[in-house]
């Protein structure tokens, strides 16, 4: 996947990661960005379209879908992260529908458009996938079920020309992070590593020197070995 001349679209594009994502996206020579953002923004290059998505909003998305007339790559990038102990239900719920269903429910909606351009489909969630932090465990278990969730879409698709990759950051220099006295990556060169993944065909993407140093233990642990197993029982599997 090279992304120039591509249509990307960025959720959660109005800081951060999703904000350094659309740069990216436009210094790699793409035709179109649609920032997908939940107010105003003030992307000045014209090849930026501001798309109003809350992806918490499931019968809104079908009318951001109306406005896209061609998609390359989706970057599922819109999340939240909150302070709690597992003491409020509540809590869960909320990063669930952020971090879960909120990915899900945008896929679903641009899935066409995608299987259209054989493109590609980028989840954003964190290492935290694959091991909790014990200040943010809400987080953690929404991230470790997009994780999952995204490794579904993987086999699922195989067989449909869609590629499906799952960005494993780590600490990264944004509002999510403020507070922790920690070494961060910043954003920028996050959506550089990400961009690089995505060209170079990873389905799992380190981005960043934290998550670079499970890099090869990941991709060649029993885990990943059991992924690609259980996906020959993907229906179409074995025609693809």
């Amino acid at each position: 996947m090279n992304i120039q001349n591509k249509t990307v679209l960025v959720t959660g594009a109005n800081r951060g990661i999703g904000r350094a994502l659309v740069h990216e996206a436009l210094k790699r020579g793409a035709k179109r960005v649609y920032a997908g953002v939940r107010g105003a923004s003030d992307f000045a290059d014209p090849r930026v379209t501001p798309l109003t998505l809350d992806v918490t909003d499931a019968s809104k998305i079908p009318e951001a879908v109306a406005k896209v007339d061609t998609l390359d790559v989706l970057i599922n990038n819109a999340g939240i992260a909150l302070f709690d102990d597992l003491g409020d239900p509540k809590i869960v719920a909320q990063h669930l529908a952020v971090n879960l269903f909120g990915p899900l429910n945008v896929t679903n909606a641009f899935l066409p458009l995608l299987k259209r351009s054989k493109g590609a489909i980028v989840n954003n969630v964190s290492t935290m996938a694959l091991a909790p932090f014990p200040v943010t465990p809400a987080y953690a278990i929404s991230k470790a079920a997009a994780f999952n969730m995204t490794q579904s879409f993987r086999a699922l698709l195989a067989g449909r020309g869609v590629t499906v990759h799952a960005v494993l950051t780590g600490p990264t220099d944004t509002n999510m992070t403020r507070g922790f006295e920690i070494p961060k990556a910043t954003p920028e060169s996050v959506a550089q590593g990400i961009f690089d993944g995505v060209e170079k065909g990873e389905e799992d993407i380190f981005p960043d020197p934290a998550s670079q140093s499970i890099a090869e233990g990941w991709r060649t642990g029993v885990v990943k070995a059991m992924e690609h197993q259980f996906a020959a029982f993907a229906p179409g599997a074995a025609a693809a």
